[in-house]
């Protein structure tokens, strides 16, 4: 696991599923290898990955099978967060063994209104468990699905207490106070992505690190060029060409949406299939998204090569 902390943009990755639900770890490792050209790296197992749908088993199972196929681990933030936390041990110290550069890990989110004494004993267990000095955790704030806030004294006792092992956090609340909050928090190289790249201008004005977005997936080439390019004077402008993919993209429930486009440029309808309690798109909402898409003239160049 390397000794540097992540910067950039990276897509929390769809997970593609055969007609039996079973993960397809062949379109995985295509989807991910097409990813990496586009310029961003991958936090496999986060929320549009359908991640709290897969079993330990099969997450490690995936993790070997981009590991086997050459990806490099220098380029992966998995999720390893559980309600669990003996799973969330063993999918963190896996990814430490394999040698992923990053963990992106949720609160433990079926119970409300905890403590942060016992949010901190969460993290804690597990970096002591997992005993590596080369684990690095991004902290994931989420609130709008897990409905448990990381708070700004939870996050200093935990960035004071292992100040190597935290090194960085993923808003995905929405809102711009928070993550300026957490641009303010005063640590040492605590690298802060913003959950859309719909932020991804103003967090790195504000000296945020990158995105870790879901439309990543597939808008990756455009992202990763105004992550390259903020500080030039068409920024605004290309931040205004990503906000209006991402709005096509956040009219329709976004998992299956991503999956449709995968599988409309793609040309395979594999990509379709949802784990449930996710539904694909009925037939009028993927009409209206490939609409919407083509008047955008949006394209997906090189994904049919790589998951044909």
């Amino acid at each position: 696991m390397s000794s540097s902390r992540f910067s950039g943009v990276l897509a929390p990755v769809i997970t593609p599923f055969r007609k039996d639900l079973s993960p397809d770890g062949r379109r995985l490792v295509a989807h991910c290898k097409w990813l990496l050209n586009q310029g961003v790296s991958l936090a496999v197992f986060g929320t549009n990955s359908e991640a709290n749908s897969l079993s330990l088993e099969e997450k490690i199972t995936l993790l070997d099978q981009l590991l086997d196929a050459g990806v490099d681990p220098a380029f992966l933030m998995p999720g390893t967060g559980s309600c669990a936390l003996s799973d969330a041990v063993t999918l963190t110290a896996h990814a430490v063994k394999l040698g992923c550069a990053g963990t992106l890990m949720l609160p433990p989110f079926f119970y409300k209104g905890v403590a942060d004494a016992g949010l901190y004993a969460y993290y804690s267990e597990i970096i002591e468990r997992v005993g590596s000095p080369a684990l690095r955790i991004y902290l994931y704030h989420i609130p709008p699905f897990s409905q448990v806030p990381l708070s700004l004294n939870l996050i200093d006792k935990l960035v004071h207490a292992y100040p190597t092992t935290i090194a960085g956090l993923k808003d995905s609340s929405g809102d711009w106070d928070d993550t300026q909050a957490f641009l303010s928090g005063g640590w040492s190289d605590f690298r802060v992505f913003c959950g859309s790249e719909s932020f991804l201008l103003q967090n790195m004005r504000n000296g945020g690190a990158g995105c870790i977005s879901a439309t990543a997936n597939v808008n990756p080439a455009a992202i990763k060029a105004l992550y390259n390019n903020w500080k030039d004077s068409d920024a605004e402008a290309a931040q205004q060409q990503l906000d209006k993919i991402r709005n096509i993209f956040q009219g329709f429930a976004m998992i299956p949406a991503l999956k449709a486009a995968t599988a409309h440029y793609s040309s395979d309808p594999d990509w379709f299939t949802v784990r449930p309690p996710i539904v694909e798109l009925d037939r009028d909402s993927l009409a209206q998204l490939q609409q919407q898409l083509s008047a955008a003239e949006f394209e997906m160049p090189g994904l049919k090569m790589g998951l044909g």
